[in-house]
C-alpha cells in the first residue's frame, strides 16, 4: 500500500490550511450541496492563486497548491543534464497544461508526440518536526520523471491516474529548491491506451498539482465500504493505514464519525491500537445507520466518515472522505435496479477536453460539463475511455450521475509482459484511487481491446481473454462491491459481469427503425448488457428537408417528383450530417428505449465534440462531430431531444432548429415543424395563426406527437411554441424563418459580412449565393479562412465558428476575429470553386 493521502475530499483537506482556510469545515458540511461544490470551486481556485506555500513548522498535515509560477521548455530532452543546451526558452505556464492545445485540431496532420520539461522553484524553510513532504500529481500524460535539486525523486507510468512522490529526503530546509518533471506522451506501445485510439493522447501535467504535508504519524488510504444496505439500515466499514515514521511502536486510538449530510453524527467507534512498523491497516465496523438517507440519482444524499488518530486525547491526524449508502442490481435479460425500484439508465459519454484547453481544464470547466449532462436529464455517464479529473468523481457524487469507469485499454491488442505489467498496475491505481465514490457502478477493462493490435499476435483470442479474466479478478479482489464490464468484447462475455456489444443502426450500418430488433438480439445472446454508444455526427447548422429515412432510404426534399428511394449502406459515408437526420435518430432511438419495460438503458456517443487524429476529412478537420454539444459545450438540436425524453422540468419548448432560419419548397408544400418539449401540450403559432394543441406522448413519433405541418409565406415567418401545463402557458420559444418558394439558382461566389459580437470580438460570416443574391442552401463544400493585417483571428479550436478551414452548412460559414484598435485587417474566404472574396475589418475598402 502506498503510505500517501490520495481519497480525501479537497475541503477536508484544505481546512488544515493556516490563515484564509479558517471557516473551511463549515463549508465542507454544508447541506447545500450546490453551494458547497460552488464555494470548493472558488477555494481551490483561491488556493491555486496564492502566493508560494509557506510551510509551517507545526506537527500537522498541510496542503498547498504547486499550480502557479511554473516554467515549461518544449524541449525533448532525454536527462536534465542536457536542460542548458537547448536552444529554445523556457516559457512561464500555470497548471494544468498540455502542449497540444492546438495542434491537435489544427490543419496540419499529427499533432506533438513527444517530452517536455516543466520547472519550477520551491522554498523550504527550516522546521523542527519531523514532517513529510509529498509531490501529489493528479495525473501526468502519459509518463513522466520527477527530479528535486538534480535527483530522481520519483516518477509515474501511465496517465489519467494520480500518484505521489515523497520528496522529504531531497529537500534542502532554509533555502530554494528546484524541482524538474519531464513529461511525455511518445509513442510507447507498452503503455495504455493504444495510438490507435480514436482521440487523442495529449501530453504534459494535465492536473492540478498539490504540496502535502504530513506529520511524523499519519493516515492514508482509507476506504470506506457498505456491506449491506437496506431502506432500514446500513452496516459502514473503515479501513484506514496508520504510517509511523517515528522507528518505535506507538500506542494511539483510533476514532471514527459519521456525518449525516446536515453535519449531525449518526455513527461512532473507537479502537485502541499500538502501531508497529512504518505501516499498518485498521479496520472499524461501525454500528449501522438506521433508515439512511439512500444515494440515488434524484437525491444524491452523502455522508462523511471522519476517522481521527489519536494520542493521550490529543488529535495527532484527521482524514475524511464522502460516501453514499446504496445498493443495485441488473437483473439477467432485465432492467437496473437502484435502491430495490427500478431505474432506466440514460446516459452519455464524456472525453476530457475543451476548446482552447485541451485536456488541461480547470475543475470550474470540468464541473460544467458535468453539470450540463445532469441538466440534459441523464443520470449516467460512461468516463472514456480513461479515468478522469477528481473534480468529475466529485461532480458526479453530488449530482447524481452514475458512472461507468473505465481503464484506458482501448483498441492496440494485448503486449508483453512489460504491456501487462503497466496494464495490470494502472488498473489497480485507478481502483484504489477512486474507491469511495458513490456514483462509480461499474469498472471497464477495456474497449474495442482486440482492434488493430500494437504487437505481433495481440488479437489472439485466448491471449486476450486470459487478460481479461485476470483483470477480472483484481477488479473483484480489491473492489467487490462493482460489477466488471468491456465493450465490443462479446468474445468475453463469460469473463466479466456486464457486456456492451457494438449497435450503430442507422450510422454505420443498418437503419434505426431497426433499433428494437437489434436490442432483442442482444438480450438474447447477452445475460446481462448495457448498450454504450449510438448516435452519429451533425455538423452544426446543416439541415434538409428531406433526411435519411428510418429505413435508410432517400426521399424527395419536395421539388422532384416521382423519384425512387434509394438504400442507403452506410449514412456515415453516404449521408450528409445534418442535424436534421441525428435528431430523427436521437428521437427514434429514445422513442424505443424509453417503453421498453426490460431495458437496463444506453448511453449515447458522445456528449461533446471532441479532437482526433484519425478523421482529417470531417466537415471540422479532426473533430469527432457526434456530440450533443460542440466543442466548446454549445448545445446541438440534439441536445434539446434528449432534454424532452428525460427532464420533466424546468419545462421548455425548442423548435427545431435555431440553426434552421432559411428553408424553401414549392408554393402550398406543407413542411414539418417539430417542437422538443417537456410539457404535456404544446400549441404551436405560424405568422400569429394557431396550428393547433398538440398533446405530448413518448409513445408517438416524431418529437412525441409534437409535429406539424405548416404552409410557409414567401419571404419572413415567425413560429412562435407555447408550452401549456393544465391549459396555461408556462414556457415559450419563438423561430423566425425566410421561406422560398423557388429554388435557388447555381452557386456563383462567396458574400462575406461582419457583426460585432458581445465583448468585442467580430463574427465573420461566409455565404455562398447565386447570381441573385439568394443563399446556396444545398452548398456543403470547405471553405478555408485566411487574414492579414493586426488582430487575431480565432482558429484550431475545433468549434463551428474558430475553425479556418471547414465545411459549408447549407451554404454558410463563420469565423470569429479579435480586432486590434488602431487596425485593421483583411479577411479573406476561399475553395475551389471560387478565387474568393475578402472583408477589411476596421478599416475601407480600397
Amino acid at each position: 500500500m502506498q503510505s500517501t493521502i490520495h481519497a480525501y475530499h479537497p475541503l477536508t483537506l484544505e481546512r488544515w490550511i493556516p490563515g484564509f482556510l479558517a471557516g473551511t469545515w463549515f463549508l465542507y458540511t454544508s447541506l447545500f450541496f450546490g453551494f458547497e461544490a460552488e464555494a470548493r470551486i472558488m477555494l481551490r481556485q483561491e488556493l491555486t492563486q496564492q502566493a508560494e506555500p509557506t510551510i509551517k513548522d507545526e506537527p500537522r498535515r498541510q496542503r498547498y497548491s504547486l499550480n502557479e509560477r511554473w516554467e515549461y521548455l518544449e524541449d525533448d530532452l532525454g536527462d536534465q543534464a542536457s536542460l542548458n543546451q537547448s536552444s529554445r526558452k523556457w516559457e512561464t505556464v500555470a497548471l494544468p497544461h498540455t502542449w497540444n492545445v492546438w495542434d491537435v485540431v489544427d490543419p496540419v496532420p499529427g499533432y506533438r508526440r513527444s517530452g517536455g520539461w516543466y520547472r519550477k522553484d520551491l522554498f523550504v524553510p527550516n522546521y523542527r518536526n519531523d514532517l513529510r513532504l509529498l509531490l501529489s500529481f493528479e495525473g501526468v500524460d502519459i509518463t513522466c520523471e520527477v527530479f528535486v535539486n538534480g535527483m530522481k525523486a520519483g516518477g509515474h507510468v501511465g496517465g489519467y491516474v494520480g500518484f505521489e512522490v515523497d520528496i522529504t529526503d531531497f529537500v534542502r530546509k532554509g533555502t530554494t529548491n528546484t524541482l524538474l518533471v519531464r513529461a511525455s506522451n511518445a509513442y510507447d506501445p507498452n503503455v495504455i491506451p493504444s495510438q490507435k485510439s480514436d482521440f487523442c493522447i495529449y501530453g504534459g501535467i494535465t492536473r492540478d498539482v498539490w504540496l502535502d504535508v504530513l506529520p511524523e504519524t499519519y493516515l492514508a488510504d482509507l476506504r470506506i465500504r457498505t456491506p449491506k444496505v437496506s431502506k432500514t439500515r446500513a452496516e459502514v466499514e473503515v479501513e484506514v493505514l496508520v504510517g509511523n515514521e517515528s522507528g518505535t511502536a506507538q500506542q494511539f486510538e483510533l476514532e471514527c464519525l459519521l456525518l449525516d449530510r446536515e453535519g449531525r453524527e449518526v455513527s461512532k467507534a473507537n479502537v485502541a491500537q499500538e502501531v508497529r512498523g512504518k505501516e499498518q491497516a485498521f479496520t472499524l465496523k461501525l454500528p449501522a445507520v438506521k433508515n439512511p438517507s439512500l444515494w440515488s440519482p434524484s437525491d444524491p444524499a452523502l455522508y462523511t466518515a471522519r476517522v481521527r488518530l489519536k494520542r493521550s486525547n490529543r488529535i495527532v491526524d484527521e482524514v475524511a472522505d464522502r460516501f453514499g449508502c446504496r445498493w443495485f442490481e441488473f437483473k439477467d435479460r432485465g432492467p437496473f435496479f437502484l435502491n430495490g425500484e427500478r431505474l432506466l439508465l440514460r446516459g452519455t459519454h464524456r472525453h476530457e477536453d475543451y476548446a482552447g484547453y485541451g485536456n488541461a481544464m480547470p475543475d470550474s470547466l470540468h464541473r460544467k460539463d458535468m453539470q450540463m449532462i445532469k441538466e440534459m436529464g441523464a443520470n449516467f455517464v460512461r468516463l472514456a475511455h480513461y479515468p478522469q479529473d477528481p473534480e468529475v468523481y466529485r461532480a458526479c457524487d453530488e449530482l447524481g450521475l452514475l458512472v461507468w469507469d473505465e481503464l484506458p485499454w482501448c483498441r492496440g491488442g494485448m503486449g508483453g509482459e512489460e504491456w501487462k505489467t503497466h496494464t495490470k498496475r494502472l488498473l489497480e491505481e485507478q481502483i484504489n484511487r477512486y474507491y469511495n465514490h458513490p456514483s462509480i457502478i461499474i469498472r471497464s477493462l477495456g474497449n474495442e481491446m482486440y482492434w488493430l493490435p500494437d504487437f505481433p499476435g495481440g488479437d489472439h483470442l485466448d491471449s486476450l481473454r486470459a487478460m481479461v479474466k485476470e483483470l477480472n479478478d483484481i477488479s473483484h479482489r480489491l473492489d467487490p462491491s462493482r460489477l466488471t464490464s468491456t465493450r465490443k468484447f462479446t468474445e468475453g462475455v463469460d469473463l466479466v459481469d456486464i457486456v456492451s456489444p457494438s449497435i450503430w443502426p442507422g450510422w454505420y450500418g443498418g437503419y434505426y427503425k431497426g433499433y428494437e430488433t437489434a436490442l432483442n438480439t442482444a438480450r438474447a445472446n447477452l445475460p446481462r448488457f448495457f448498450h454504450a454508444e449510438y448516435g452519429g455526427d451533425s455538423h452544426v447548422g446543416r439541415h434538409t428537408e428531406n433526411p435519411v429515412s428510418g429505413d435508410a432510404t432517400t426521399t424527395s426534399d419536395g421539388w422532384e417528383e416521382n423519384i425512387k428511394p434509394q438504400a442507403v449502406k452506410n449514412v456515415a459515408n453516404e449521408g450528409d450530417w445534418s442535424e436534421s437526420y441525428i435528431i430523427d435518430l436521437f428521437d427514434w432511438m429514445l422513442h424505443v428505449s424509453e417503453q421498453l419495460p426490460w431495458f437496463t438503458g444506453n448511453a449515447q456517443w458522445a456528449f461533446k465534440d471532441f479532437p482526433t487524429p484519425l478523421r482529417p476529412e470531417n466537415p471540422i478537420p479532426y473533430i469527432n462531430q457526434k456530440g450533443v454539444v460542440d466543442r466548446a459545450g454549445k448545445p446541438k438540436d440534439a441536445y434539446y431531444v434528449f432534454k424532452s425524453y428525460w427532464t420533466t422540468s424546468p419545462l421548455f419548448c425548442y423548435i427545431e432548429s435555431h440553426t434552421w432560419n432559411e428553408r424553401s419548397g414549392p408554393e402550398k408544400t406543407p413542411r414539418p415543424v417539430n417542437v422538443f418539449s417537456n410539457c404535456p401540450e404544446v400549441e404551436l403559432f405560424l405568422n400569429g395563426v394557431s396550428q393547433g394543441i398538440r398533446k405530448r406522448d413518448i409513445g408517438r413519433y416524431p418529437a412525441s406527437g409534437l409535429s406539424w405541418e405548416v404552409r410557409f409565406r414567401e419571404g419572413p415567418n415567425t413560429l412562435s411554441a407555447m408550452g401549456l401545463k393544465e391549459g396555461k402557458r408556462v414556457t415559450e420559444d419563438t423561430l423566425a424563418v425566410r421561406y422560398w418558394y423557388a429554388k435557388n439558382l447555381l452557386p456563383d461566389q462567396i458574400a462575406l459580412s461582419a457583426e460585432t459580437l458581445p465583448g468585442g470580438n467580430v463574427l465573420v460570416t461566409a455565404l455562398v449565393v447565386d447570381k441573385n443574391g439568394r443563399r446556396c442552401l444545398e452548398y456543403n463544400k470547405r471553405v478555408y479562412f485566411t487574414f492579414e493585417g493586426k488582430g487575431e483571428l480565432l482558429v484550431n479550436y475545433g468549434t463551428p465558428t474558430r475553425s479556418s478551414v471547414i465545411e459549408m452548412a447549407n451554404g454558410r460559414a463563420q469565423i470569429e476575429f479579435v480586432p486590434q484598435s488602431g487596425g485593421s485587417a483583411v479577411i479573406e474566404a476561399r475553395n475551389q470553386d471560387f478565387k474568393g472574396a475578402y472583408i477589411i475589418i476596421g478599416g475601407s475598402h480600397p
